[in-house]
């Protein structure tokens, strides 16, 4: 009971499980994944009711997956597999048959709470009723959704104005939950809304708005299917962003190029086994990076200059036949100032910089420069 009275710590504790060194593996998904998907489902207990839900996962007239909500088109969605492992494992999460009950608070302080990592927190389980912590008090404790609600209400309804409140909401909500909480705040007043893809995702955001307009990204998903290139800087698609690995194998079908530039070499770009498909389950799958560029932490700069170098360089051997001069004269400022510092560039310095051969980004600027 001692313990009880303390303050919890501002930051819950964590903890590092199980890591080890292995060989860097050279190709991803498959089997496994397919395997990782469903051990998930098995670990929390629900494995029937969980596989129901991954087969209407993405689906039309089914919901989106809260991990990532991948805009695949409707006439291009696969029966089987329509998710990846992270999608899986929400999934998972949400669809987990255990349940956290009002005992296990009675039994547990919010001290005791704040000594367990997120992890821990997360594998216990789903709440069974609204719960809250009264004034002074040093367990949560259960109560009605009708005194819920009240509770709310008496707090809202006591602002000067609704700009007052925030209504701040995870990134892994599902998209359909986030449009019902949405219609909630915006009835209520305000568009106060950030959530924790909002707050990631607002250094880029505000550097994009003035120098492209928008900010978030500009292309569709059929750009990746006809681009003659494609390169993925400092991202690892086959862990962060799985179901993108099916559209760029087809830009690769269709005859498109891939540069991978990463300090890690990405598995699922070295070769992607596409659980969709027999050849991916059966067979070796495909290597999807045409080139990889093992960039320096930090080296990142340096190497773009680097590409950019010799870019201006094939330029002015074939005028015309490299830069877009039209678009640059009507949708961008400063290029002369631009050009004018790579005077003063050596190419073999960058590369040393960058931690990556010479040959290496040759290659890299002429597949750029001379597109199919």
């Amino acid at each position: 009971m001692e313990n009880d009275k303390k303050e919890p710590a501002a930051e819950n504790p964590y903890k590092l499980l199980g890591l080890k060194l292995t060989p860097v593996k050279t190709w991803a998904a498959g089997i496994p994944a397919v395997v990782a998907a469903f051990g998930d489902l098995i670990e929390e207990k629900t494995l029937l009711r969980g596989t129901r839900a991954l087969f209407k996962m993405n689906q039309a007239g089914g919901f989106d997956c809260p991990s990532c909500a991948w805009p695949d088109p409707d006439d291009e969605r696969s029966p089987l597999g329509e998710y990846c492992e992270n999608g899986a494992k929400a999934l998972a999460e949400e669809a987990t048959t255990k349940r956290v009950t009002a005992e296990f608070f009675k039994k547990n302080s919010v001290f005791d709470l704040a000594k367990l990592d997120d992890f821990t927190i997360g594998k216990m389980g789903r709440l069974t009723e609204p719960m809250y912590l009264p004034q002074g008090g040093t367990h949560y404790q259960p109560i009605t959704w009708d005194d819920a609600f009240s509770k709310i209400a008496a707090h809202l309804n006591a602002l000067e104005t609704p700009d007052e409140a925030t209504f701040y909401t995870s990134g892994r909500t599902s998209n359909e939950a986030s449009f019902l909480y949405q219609l909630f705040a915006k009835e209520y007043g305000t568009n106060n809304m950030p959530d924790c893809s909002n707050m990631c995702h607002e250094t880029s955001g505000t550097a994009l708005r003035p120098t492209i307009g928008i900010g978030k990204g500009t292309v569709k998903l059929e750009d990746f299917y006809d681009t003659d290139v494609v390169v993925i800087v400092g991202q690892n698609p086959g862990t962060n962003a799985p179901r993108m690995m099916s559209a760029l194998a087809k830009c690769k079908k269709n005859g498109g190029k891939i540069i991978a530039i990463n300090p890690l070499p990405e598995a699922g770009l070295m070769g992607f086994r596409n659980p969709q498909e027999v050849s991916g389950v059966l067979g070796n799958g495909g290597k999807l990076a045409d080139i990889y560029l093992p960039v320096k932490i930090n080296g990142d700069m340096a190497l773009l200059k680097a590409i950019e170098l010799l870019l201006l360089e094939f330029e002015r051997k074939s005028p015309g036949a490299v830069f877009d001069h039209d678009f640059i004269a009507e949708k961008t400022v400063g290029y002369g100032a631009f050009i004018k510092q790579f005077e003063t560039y050596k190419l073999a310095e960058l590369a040393k910089e960058s931690g990556v051969s010479t040959a290496l980004i040759y290659d890299a600027a002429q597949m750029l420069a001379f597109k199919k």
